[in-house]
């Protein structure tokens, strides 16, 4: 088992990957206690069996440098593999302000590829790759010195086995023309805005069943507070105030130090100092937001008129679709997604791309009355009337 302590080491790694036709990548992280995941350790191998094709990189070594393995993800003729990848693609945007790329996600591909909804990386070990995983070590604490040898067997199996998954997915693909699929639900996770969060728009985020304008316009002070306070800071936004907590205040609109200290969500430790002044101040920025400048909430599908049995025959459909092209239900449509379409919408998700060619042309001409639905034992047949 080889660990990678030293920048030259991982450029000698990343200049012998640089010939390789794939990469897989994994990281384990610590993200409890701040606002920016603490990168532990990163996981790399090639293709091949030779113990140095799969190596533990230590980014906590003193002195270590990324650069090498950021010139990697930059480069054009190595394909780097993830499964997961959204959040150990987010620690390499902020940290090295790079996205990899060509990129393939094996969750994502497997979702496609007949594998089921969020297929864990444990569940294709052992359907392809036909191994078990030992996964006592899945919760340690990766930022600790030395590591345990099962920390380490733990870490480099996350990229041993993904070899052999990513070979069979990808051939998988390429078999049923669907690599285009994959390539296009990728396109958010290559996309640099899936990873910034605008404090502006921060209060999107906060789920509230209230429409009214000057309520979120306490939500969208508060939020933009906690979402700078918490950056600024690098501790988690749950440590500043949680949604509930938010929400209440936004609600009771306190104006003073002992008004906070009512509140029944707010953490002690926010109800003085730095914080207690951030969220007094945002309320009152709130309460002070001229007519003009209040928010507006997307309303557009407030007053569908949904047709519920054409909903209903829908959900049959995907179901039968999702059964006929083994791909995940939630992958191609969701139950909004579905909605929208009886409510006669036709600018939604479900149809555009290859979500209309996986479904909904046949959405389509079921709504019109040129597609019919029948049962045949335990199977639904869709057939053109």
């Amino acid at each position: 088992m080889i660990t990678i302590t030293t920048t030259e080491g991982l450029a000698a790694f990343c200049e012998k990957a640089a010939s390789s036709p794939y990469v897989t990548v994994d990281t384990e992280f610590l993200r409890e206690r701040t606002y920016y995941s603490k990168l532990c350790l990163v996981q790399l191998a090639v293709p091949g069996d030779a113990e140095e094709d799969a190596v533990l990189v230590d980014p906590l070594a003193n002195g270590m440098k990324l650069d090498p393995l950021y010139d990697l993800f930059r480069n054009q003729d190595v394909v780097k593999v993830f499964h997961a990848a959204r959040q150990d693609i987010e620690i390499f945007c902020v940290e090295g302000n790079v996205i990899p790329d060509p990129l393939f996600d094996t969750q994502v591909a497997a979702m496609v590829a007949g594998f089921g909804e969020q297929v864990g990386y444990e569940t294709l070990v052992r359907k392809v790759a036909k191994a078990q995983l030992d996964k006592s070590s899945r919760f340690t604490d990766w930022s600790r010195r030395p590591l345990t040898e099962a920390q380490q067997n733990y870490a480099l199996a996350d990229v041993t086995h993904l070899r052999e998954i990513y070979e069979f997915l990808s051939a998988a693909l390429d078999k049923s023309g669907r690599r285009p699929w994959v390539e296009e639900e990728l396109a958010v996770l290559t996309d640099p805005a899936t990873y910034v969060i605008d404090p502006d728009e921060a209060w999107r985020r906060v789920k509230t069943r209230t429409h009214s304008g000057k309520f979120l316009a306490i939500v969208r002070e508060l939020a933009r507070f906690r979402e700078i306070y918490s950056r600024e800071k690098n501790v988690p936004r749950s440590r500043v105030m949680k949604d509930d907590a938010l929400l209440e205040l936004a609600s009771t609109k306190p104006k003073s130090i002992k008004d906070l200290g009512r509140s029944r969500l707010l953490l002690r430790e926010a109800r003085k100092g730095e914080i207690a002044d951030g969220i007094l101040a945002a309320v009152q920025a709130g309460l002070n937001t001229s007519p003009d400048n209040l928010p507006e909430p997307d309303r557009s599908r407030d007053k569908l008129q949904v047709n519920p049995a054409l909903s209903d025959l829908l959900r049959v459909l995907l179901k039968a679709k999702s059964e006929e092209l083994g791909v995940a239900q939630k992958l191609i449509a969701t139950a909004s997604d579905l909605d929208e379409i009886a409510a006669g919408l036709r600018d939604g998700a479900a149809l555009s791309g290859w979500r209309r060619e996986a479904f909904g042309n046949d959405a389509l001409m079921l709504c019109e009355g040129r597609l019919a639905l029948r049962a045949n034992g335990q199977k639904v047949e869709v057939f053109e009337t």
